[in-house]
């Protein structure tokens, strides 16, 4: 019962403390089942878009906790509702499910070479902790507003000929997983969204809040030549392996042309380089991101990129087919959302373990939501290693699992309790970069 000689917001502020707490115990006494699914997840790696059985646990722990689950969005995106006194304010908790390629990784899988060389397994396990906590608590039943966790495919954005393969038959618009469910409308019921990343090769308890990433423009690149016996008659064929060679030392001459601020960034990989070593290449194939810290800077590093590859081209008679696709934009994260996940963060770890405001060199699809929503992009320690690479190992399970979910917890009640008012206020002060109607049509603004 409420204590009548207290304010209505001194009162508040206990029972938020108190559930907050109970919360926490929530989420420790599932500390066991959290660990498991991270671990059953790194187990099981699987690339994006083809996250099924990752899904398929996902979906079957949260629908344990008797909750609404909505599957095979954006193919294999899961959706949990969970409804508290009223449905909006809606704050969305995200775990990325999707692995790398790392062939020299120990955990890497025999067959495909796919591994959770990012971490995305403990997203997946830490968004299922928030559940537990919030659900088993009870505190969901008390908080104005409403919770959707979702597992979320294909944030590595990898493997382009597979996907525009995709894209060709309709069942993907976006090589990005968030970026699809957005175009596909599965986060109009989502005002505000929270995430974590592992961090590279901070095996401390520590949280870096970023203040913003790259974006870029994705590129697929086609050279045809023709074909012809590489010892009796090379001069009759036209060797496209040569003009990728010159197309990549053009991008190569194009680099001191970047501006620093800019962070322009653009590493290719060559992923069909010819058939036969006996024939003259005639079908040359690369891959490449042009990334920056805003779009402008992009598009105009990719117009040069481009004109590099045509250059290679021309110089031997070949041709060359260049595909711009949609890339992420730089993530924007909304600063009073970031300073309600530092408060919680820093009441568990200590106020000198989060660092404020730093920037994310690379690139993730949540800067697309950000776009449209006020989101936060955190990383969090527990690890050693860079990311991406043989090397990178989880090695303090705590705070890769469990810490992270109860800090997320910890913020949805601040957003949510009471009346709602802190999330009210983010989204009272937040405006889109870009209209959820019209998301597909920004990028064609950079891609033509």
């Amino acid at each position: 019962m409420p204590d009548p000689r207290k304010g209505p917001q001194e009162d508040a502020m206990e029972t938020l403390i108190e559930m907050k707490a109970a919360v926490m115990d929530a989420i420790d006494a599932r500390a066991s089942d959290i660990l498991a699914l991270g671990n059953r997840v790194f187990q099981m790696p699987e690339m994006g878009y083809r996250e099924h059985d990752t899904a398929a646990m996902a979906a079957g722990v949260l629908r344990g906790l008797g909750l609404e689950v909505q599957e095979g969005l954006a193919i294999t995106g899961v959706k949990a509702i969970a409804p508290g006194l009223a449905s909006r304010p809606c704050v969305g908790v995200f775990g990325e499910m999707d692995a790398v390629v790392c062939h020299a990784h120990p955990g890497a899988h025999a067959d495909t070479g796919a591994v959770h060389a990012c971490g995305h397994n403990a997203q997946v396990a830490a968004m299922a902790g928030v559940a537990m906590g919030l659900i088993e608590s009870g505190a969901i039943s008390h908080l104005d507003g409403s919770v959707r966790f979702m597992a979320v495919p294909a944030e590595e954005y990898v493997e382009m000929e597979a996907r525009a393969h995709l894209r060709r038959r309709g069942r993907i618009a976006f090589f990005g997983g968030k970026q699809e469910m957005i175009h596909r409308g599965h986060l109009d019921d989502v005002d505000m969204a929270m995430m974590f990343h592992l961090d590279s090769d901070v095996p401390e308890r520590r949280v870096r809040l970023c203040s913003a990433s790259n974006g870029f423009i994705g590129k697929m690149i086609r050279y045809t030549g023709r074909e012809a016996h590489a010892g009796s008659n090379p001069h009759r064929g036209i060797n496209a392996l040569n003009a990728a060679m010159l197309g990549l030392m053009g991008i190569h001459v194009q680099r001191e042309t970047f501006r620093d601020w800019d962070n322009i960034r653009v590493h290719p990989v060559l992923t069909k380089g010819g058939d036969l070593v006996n024939i003259v290449p005639s079908d040359v194939r690369m891959e490449t991101y042009v990334r920056g810290n805003t779009m402008e800077a992009v598009a105009e590093a990719s117009a040069k990129v481009d004109r590099a590859l045509q250059a290679g081209a021309y110089a031997v008679g070949a041709s060359v087919h260049i595909d711009n696709m949609p890339g992420y934009l730089p993530l924007e994260p909304d600063a009073e959302l970031n300073r309600v996940f530092m408060e919680n963060a820093r009441a568990i770890l200590g106020h000198d373990a989060v660092t404020p405001g730093s920037v994310m060199m690379g690139s993730t699809d949540m800067g697309d939501v950000t776009h449209i929503m006020p989101g936060i992009h955190p990383m969090v320690g527990g690890t050693t290693g860079q990311a991406h690479t043989r090397d990178f190992r989880i090695v303090d399970e705590e705070m890769a699992y469990i810490i992270p979910a109860k800090i997320m917890a910890m913020t949805v009640l601040d957003l949510l309790h009471p009346r709602g008012g802190r999330a009210r206020a983010i989204l009272g002060a937040f405006r889109a970069r870009i209209a959820r109607q019209g998301y597909a049509g920004e990028w064609e603004r950079y891609i033509g």
